[in-house]
């Protein structure tokens, strides 16, 4: 095939050109005068297995012949007749061997770093050692580096490197993969040197940016019949210009750089790079303009001499479209509206960032029309049901069962398979109620034994104590004991009571792949040594996230692709659409490196941070070569303004500068034709003006108003009338929270138990009357209602703060009268409205003369007495009921006081203004109320007095409180 060719041998395909169509044309052109069976003998060696996909595609196309041999870059040397060579280690074996040698440096020299960080120490550190066997890069040559500079954290970080020397020893354990990799590679080059292949062997869409690649591509370009095809050649730069691309310290992030770096390690020219087709690129004009964009920084002055050669730029760029969208929600709403023409017209189009976000909102965008895109990133398994059963299992070793996490397992859809799952439902939704209702923040066998029994749950029962209900693992346990936990807990909860197996757990294909993770961790267990349940969750979930993402199971559009950048360098569609070309999401910055600086990488041999950003630049070149190209961004993220990515920037930046060449026109034109597609995505959402809801103040039916209400709820209906309306005539109540919370509602609760109990040991018992009888009864109450250790002590210690203002105040209220009632109800009528008000007093007192003492106990604010006189006239209510006798076991008796009394230190005590509020005036005005509320015309005002405008109501969003404010005319609605 290449008999006319000299070694090494070196090809290349321009920017936009189809990789995959055009490395078939060329070797159809070179296998024209072979015999049929010789194409069984090609082997290509491809770097994806979706460009492997993407070949055979090509050949089932026809016309017939046979297919070559196709093998992976990755596993090319698995096929090798190696047998000497030891199996490579598992990555997970070589994390948890890390782990336990980082943790016993940790225990003899704990201020190297926290402890926390063991697995992330780990990582990174495994990933520094695949980095150095790849590269070919011992221990010795970053310790012979120059630090006499960074000597303090040099030294720290040498002290972590040195853990690793072990592994690169000859006599050291099998190999990782990294460096199996590196071996098998050496050993491949070695044979082939020996004995070279008599039959063509192709390398073809690699940049060779690994060391090992690149030895492979080196070795395949000197075969007698061989031959490296690059991708994403750039033919339009010139030798002066490849000539200055030779140090990575300044040149690693230009898209050509590592291509630069292959022809001098061949010592080859560019012009030596050969097209490996006659196949154009889709628009030559554009690459031009591209590649001149994207010189290197120090060159950048070419841009004044070489631009005016450039051809007009209305041409080059005639399918060029500039998206800048306001929002990344527009962004994605246009990117969608295009792929869904692609596919009416049958174009192959595909998305290419890496802005995961931004392609999760194309795809929910693209649902609306039942499009299900073929998405190359898949699902992470971490994000896939059997993942995240498995993580919130992980949360019952780690801390006590509450109400959230119980009620999160007992919903999950792998819950409860095995049978009867509709039963479980059923109960699984009482059950939320009953928590609800009853304020569990903590559910235990016991707490729900009285619902389960009127239930018939009480198998149902058993089976969550047994799999929820569990008291949290401490200490440190054997990982093999963490992972048969794991795998029997998640498998008991799956399958049900009574059900054995595993449910549904393992059974699809995200199953299989989560069984796989959790067998790879048992497999590996006796290399974990012993951890806590705190590591244990960091070691399942690194291993969830490092797991090979699932594709999606339904089939996705033959012609609508979401890509990584990965695939813009081999594949060809019709259309190509680059999102997010951003700052920081396009390229992404290069994360931060706890070992070595770039400098001390560039030294010892190691790859340099801007690889990744040179990577990325290249793919930028290959995709925006496309025959039709979408160049989109957002000009804000979710909370700041954008910057436009550099490639982006540069190349407006240079159309701007060149009128000459009508740069600035064609940039407006690509950026009027964005602005059309954000027209059409504005025009697909726009909707109809609605006016804004009014204030609203219904009237509803007399006989549907409240007849009963109590006096805790007279100040709701002075302030807020809509809330009694929504709560009494519509009966909607709040729902309660599921995890209860550590409230106001609750302290109040809690407090008026320990004062009501306080307050009648005192009566029995004057002598413990004293602060420390006070604090040990709310001491016995918080621990057996508080089951928060935190909220515990910082309640106790209020009350303690506050036990002695208050004990001294209730001496003088225990001289003054004595305590006859606690937690009384009463009820008072209005005959003629037919309306009943009823009452709890926490506390009444009679003295000696018989005349009532009233008392509300208050943790915070009390009323003061003006707002008691307008608005708060529970007590000045509370004194009317309890003139005519209405309190249980109390007859009619005068009011001599009624008095909030204020749980806090120093204590406040507010008296209700019964001089100028007496009971009988203030019974007269109540019936006024409740009459004019009686009235079929009065309606019931939202928001109608507040006391402040920032206070929430409980039905704020029913009455559509925000398109209407305090300032407006209430509007009355008649219902029948």
């Amino acid at each position: 095939m290449f008999s006319d060719t000299p070694a090494p041998r070196l090809f290349g395909l321009a920017p936009g050109v189809d990789f995959p169509a055009a490395l078939i044309d060329g070797l159809t052109e070179r296998m024209a005068d072979t015999p049929p069976e010789a194409w069984a003998q090609v082997e290509l060696i491809v770097n994806t297995r979706r460009m492997s996909r993407r070949i055979r595609d090509i050949f089932d196309a026809g016309p017939p012949r046979l297919l070559p041999r196709v093998r992976l870059l990755t596993s090319l040397a698995d096929a090798t007749d190696m047998p000497d060579l030891p199996d490579p280690v598992p990555a997970l074996r070589r994390r948890l061997e890390l782990s336990q040698l980082i943790a016993r440096l940790l225990d003899q020299q704990p201020d190297l770093a926290p402890r926390t960080a063991l697995f992330d120490l780990a990582d990174s550190l495994a990933a520094l050692m695949d980095e150095m066997q790849g590269e070919g890069v011992p221990p010795s040559a970053i310790a012979a580096l120059d630090v006499s500079d960074l000597s303090g954290h040099w030294e720290r970080a040498q002290t972590f490197i040195s853990i690793v020397q072990s592994y690169f020893d000859k006599d050291a354990e099998p190999p990782d993969t990294a460096a199996w990799q590196r071996l098998a590679t050496l050993r491949l080059i070695r044979d082939w040197e020996l004995s070279p292949p008599d039959h063509p062997v192709i390398l073809a869409g690699s940049t060779g940016s690994r060391g090992t690649t690149a030895l492979l591509m080196r070795a395949v370009a000197r075969l007698p019949q061989g031959a490296v095809v690059l991708p994403g050649f750039d033919y339009d730069m010139p030798d002066h210009v490849w000539d200055a691309l030779t140090d990575g310290m300044t040149s690693e992030d230009h898209p050509q750089y590592r291509f630069a770096r292959l022809m001098q390690q061949m010592e080859l020219r560019p012009d030596q790079v050969t097209p490996w087709s006659d196949t154009p690129a889709p628009s030559a004009d554009r690459n031009r303009l591209v590649s001149l964009s994207l010189r290197p920084a120090p060159v950048t002055d070419q841009w004044l001499t070489d631009g005016p050669t450039l051809p007009d730029l209305t041409i080059a760029t005639k399918d060029v479209t500039l998206l800048e969208a306001p929002t990344r929600r527009d962004e994605a709403l246009a990117i969608a509206m295009r792929l869904r023409q692609a596919a009416e017209e049958g174009q192959t189009a595909a998305l290419i960032t890496p802005d995961r976000m931004l392609t999760r909102q194309v795809t929910s965008a693209l649902d609306r029309w039942d499009i299900v895109s073929d998405d190359s990133a898949g699902t992470p398994l971490q994000l896939t049901p059997p993942g995240r059963f498995l993580r919130h299992v992980l949360d019952l070793f780690q801390r006590p069962c509450t109400a959230e996490t119980l009620l999160t397992l007992l919903k999950h859809p792998l819950t409860h398979t095995g049978q009867d799952r509709n039963r479980h439902l059923i109960l699984t939704r009482e059950l939320e109620l009953h928590i609800r209702r009853q304020g569990i923040p903590f559910p235990t066998s016991e707490a729900l034994q009285g619902w389960a029994e009127k239930q018939d749950a009480a198998e149902w029962l058993a089976w969550m104590a047994a799999c929820f209900m569990v008291d949290p693992l401490k200490g440190k346990r054997p990982l093999s004991d963490w992972a048969e936990t794991h795998i029997a807990r998640a498998e008991a909860i799956s399958a049900g009571p009574n059900a054995t197996g595993s449910g549904i757990l393992w059974d699809q294909a995200a199953g299989r792949s989560a069984k796989a993770a959790m067998q790879q961790i048992a497999a590996e267990a006796p290399h974990g040594g012993e951890m806590d349940a705190t590591d244990y969750d960091s070691l399942v979930s690194g291993v969830l996230v490092s797991a090979e993402p699932l594709r999606d199971r339904d089939a996705p559009h033959p012609h609508i692709l979401i890509w990584g950048t990965l695939e813009a360098r081999v594949q060809g569609t019709d259309l190509m659409i680059l999102g997010g070309l951003n700052e920081g999401s396009w390229p992404e910055l290069p994360g931060a490196d706890p070992w070595l600086n770039r400098k001390m990488r560039h030294d010892a041999g190691l790859l340099l941070p801007e690889r990744r950003i040179g990577l990325a630049a290249h793919d930028f070149q290959q995709a925006v070569a496309a025959p039709e190209v979408w160049m989109t961004r957002s000009l804000r993220s979710d909370d700041a303004e954008t910057v436009a990515g550099r490639w982006l920037n540069r190349l407006t930046n240079l159309m701007n500068g060149l009128p000459g060449r009508n740069g600035p026109k064609a940039l407006r034109q690509m950026q009027a034709r964005g602005a059309d597609w954000l027209a059409h995505a504005r025009a697909l959402e726009a909707t109809e003006p609605v006016a804004p809801a009014l204030r609203p103040s219904p009237c509803p039916p007399v006989e549907a108003r409240p007849k009963q209400l109590s006096v805790t709820e007279i100040k709701r209906l002075i302030r807020d009338p809509y809330a009694i309306y929504a709560r009494h005539v519509l009966r909607l109540r709040p729902l309660d929270p599921l995890q209860r919370a550590p409230d106001a509602l609750l302290r109040g609760i809690l407090l008026h138990s320990v004062i009501e109990h306080f307050v009648r040991d005192v009566t029995a018992n004057p002598s413990l009357l004293t602060p420390q009888h006070l604090s040990a009864i709310a001491r016995e109450r918080l621990d057996s209602d508080v089951p928060w250790p935190s909220t515990r002590r910082i309640w106790q210690a209020r009350l303690d703060k506050a036990a002695g203002g208050f004990v001294a105040n209730e001496a003088q209220r225990q001289t003054a009268a004595t305590p006859v009632v606690h937690e009384t109800r009463g009820r008072a009528e209005i005959p003629m409205l037919g309306f009943t008000l009823t009452a709890m007093a926490d506390r009444i007192d009679r003295d000696s003369e018989g005349r009532l003492h009233i008392f509300d106990y208050k943790t915070g604010t009390p009323p003061s007495p003006s707002e008691q006189a307008k608005f708060d006239k529970q007590l000045l209510l509370e004194a009317a009921m309890a003139t005519q006798g209405a309190f249980d076991g109390l007859a009619p008796a005068e009011v001599a006081q009624a008095l909030y009394i204020g749980l806090t230190a120093p204590p406040k005590e507010i008296p209700a203004p019964l001089g100028k509020e007496p009971p009988e005036k203030v019974w007269d005005e109540f019936t006024a109320l409740i009459a004019a509320y009686q009235q079929a015309d009065q309606g019931f005002t939202a928001r109608r007095a507040m006391q402040e405008d920032k206070h929430v109501s409980d039905y704020d969003q029913l009455s559509r409180f925000g398109e209407w404010d305090g300032a407006d005319d209430a509007t009355q609605e008649v219902l029948e």
